[in-house]
C-alpha cells in the first residue's frame, strides 16, 4: 500500500518573478530626471514597486532601466536585491530583455509591472497568480465609470459603450514560458502597448482581475505635488519665572497677581506654548526661530503677536485650526475665574470660534518649581485642518 508524500519530497513551491519597467523617459512628468526614479514619498518612484513586490513575496525582480542609468538605479534601488538590465528603444523591447533575463532560470509566473505605478496593493498580486491558475495570462482592470463618446474634429461621434470597457492596469502576469514565447513570435507594430496585447495575438487567455484605484500611474507634474494630509498636529511646552516687578499674562489676558513672569517679551507662558504646538504642526520649527530673544525688537513684545504669526504661517502650508488645548501648570494664581477671558482671547487672536479652543489648570500638588511658586509651566497641542 502506498503512502502519501512526505513534505520533503513534495515539489517545491514554483517561484514568481518579476519585471519592473522603468525604461522610459518619464518626460510628462515635469521632473529633473525620468520620473521613475524622481522623488515621491519619501523615495524614488521605482523603489516604492519593488518593496511593494517584495512584500508580497515575489523574487527574483528585474528592473529594466534605459542604457545609461546605471548609476541612478543602483543609487534608487540601493541595498534592494533586484538585477539591473538594460532596455531597448521601445517598451515591447525592454519587457523583452527583461525576459530573456531570467529565460536560463525560468520562474513558474512572472509579473510585468510599469514602475511609474509605485502603489501596488498586495491583494491585486494574490488575485492576479490565482488567476494563473486557470489561464496563462492575467492582468488587473477597472471599470469605466464617465459617459464616453467618438471623436471626430473635436465633434462628438456616436456614443461608446462604457458596459464593454474596461481601464487596464499592471502587473500583467503570466505563466512565464508562455509570455516569452509570445514576444518571441511578435511581428506586430513595434510598440505593442502592452503585454496582454502580445500575449492575445499568441493566442493566449486572459482573465481579467479586479484592479484598485490606489495602482495609478504617476504621468503628470501634479501627480509629484507633495500630498498633504488631512489632518496635523502638534505639542508645545513652556516655562517662565515668577518675579517680583512683572505682568502676569496667561493667554493673552493680564492676571492680577503679586507676581509675574519673567521673560525677553511678556513671558506669556501659555501663549508660548501654544505656538509652538501650531509651528510643530506646520513643521515651521519653533518660537524661538522666529522670535530669537536676542532680538532687541523683541523686548517687552506682546504675544498675541507671536500667536498671529504662528497661525499665518499654518495658513501659508494650507492649514486652519482644527482645535487647540492649552493646560497651565501652576498652584497659584488661580485660572478658573479667568478661563473663559483667555479662551475669548485666544479665540480672537487666531480667528477661530471659541468653541475650538480649550484652556485648563492644574498642579503639581506642591512638588517641583511650579510648586514651589517659582515659575509657571504650560503645555499645549494644536491640531490644523487641511483648508
Amino acid at each position: 500500500m502506498s503512502s502519501a508524500p512526505t513534505p520533503a519530497t513534495t515539489q517545491a513551491e514554483p517561484r514568481n518573478a518579476a519585471i519592473i519597467v522603468a525604461a522610459g523617459a518619464g518626460l510628462r512628468a515635469g521632473q529633473p530626471m525620468p520620473k521613475q526614479f524622481a522623488m515621491w514619498r519619501g523615495k524614488p518612484v521605482v523603489r516604492h514597486s519593488v518593496e511593494r513586490l517584495m512584500a508580497a513575496g515575489v523574487a527574483p525582480i528585474v528592473v529594466v532601466i534605459p542604457d545609461g542609468a546605471q548609476d541612478v538605479a543602483s543609487a534608487a534601488l540601493d541595498g534592494l536585491p533586484v538585477r539591473l538590465v538594460a532596455g531597448g528603444a521601445s517598451r515591447q523591447d525592454s519587457v523583452r530583455a527583461g525576459l530573456e533575463a531570467l529565460a536560463n532560470d525560468a520562474p513558474a509566473i512572472v509579473h510585468i509591472h510599469d514602475a511609474a505605478r509605485p502603489i501596488l496593493p498586495l491583494m491585486v498580486v494574490e488575485r492576479l497568480e490565482t488567476a494563473l491558475e486557470h489561464q496563462p495570462g492575467a492582468i488587473p482592470v477597472l471599470p469605466v465609470v464617465d459617459s464616453l463618446c467618438n471623436a471626430s474634429d473635436n465633434l462628438m461621434g456616436a456614443p461608446a459603450r462604457r458596459e464593454a470597457l474596461r481601464r487596464v492596469q499592471t502587473p500583467q502576469s503570466f505563466r512565464f514560458a508562455d509570455i516569452l514565447a509570445a514576444h518571441r513570435a511578435w511581428d506586430g507594430p513595434t510598440n505593442a502597448g502592452d503585454d496582454a496585447q502580445v500575449a492575445q495575438a499568441y493566442g493566449l487567455g486572459i482573465a481579467l482581475v479586479d484592479g484598485d484605484e490606489a495602482l495609478h500611474k504617476l504621468t503628470y507634474a501634479g501627480d509629484f505635488a507633495p500630498t498633504l494630509p488631512p489632518v496635523r498636529m502638534g505639542t508645545g511646552y513652556d516655562v517662565h519665572r515668577l518675579e517680583d516687578g512683572e505682568e502676569l499674562w496667561l493667554c493673552g489676558v493680564k492676571i492680577e497677581h503679586h507676581q509675574g513672569l519673567s521673560g525677553h517679551s511678556d513671558a506669556d507662558v501659555a501663549i508660548h506654548a501654544l505656538v509652538d504646538a501650531i509651528l510643530g504642526a506646520c513643521a515651521r520649527g519653533d518660537i524661538g526661530q522666529h522670535f530669537p530673544p536676542s532680538d532687541p525688537q523683541w523686548k517687552g513684545a506682546a504675544s498675541d503677536r507671536f500667536l498671529a504669526h504662528a497661525v499665518k504661517l499654518a495658513g501659508e502650508v494650507g492649514y486652519a485650526i482644527g482645535h487647540v488645548d492649552v493646560t497651565i501648570i501652576c498652584e497659584a494664581p488661580k485660572i478658573g475665574p479667568h478661563r473663559e477671558a483667555m479662551r475669548a482671547r485666544l479665540a480672537a487672536i487666531m480667528g477661530v470660534d471659541v468653541g475650538l479652543v480649550s484652556v485648563k489648570a492644574t498642579t503639581t500638588e506642591k512638588l517641583g518649581f511650579t510648586g514651589r511658586g517659582e515659575g509657571i509651566a504650560a503645555q499645549a497641542a494644536a491640531t490644523l485642518l487641511l483648508a
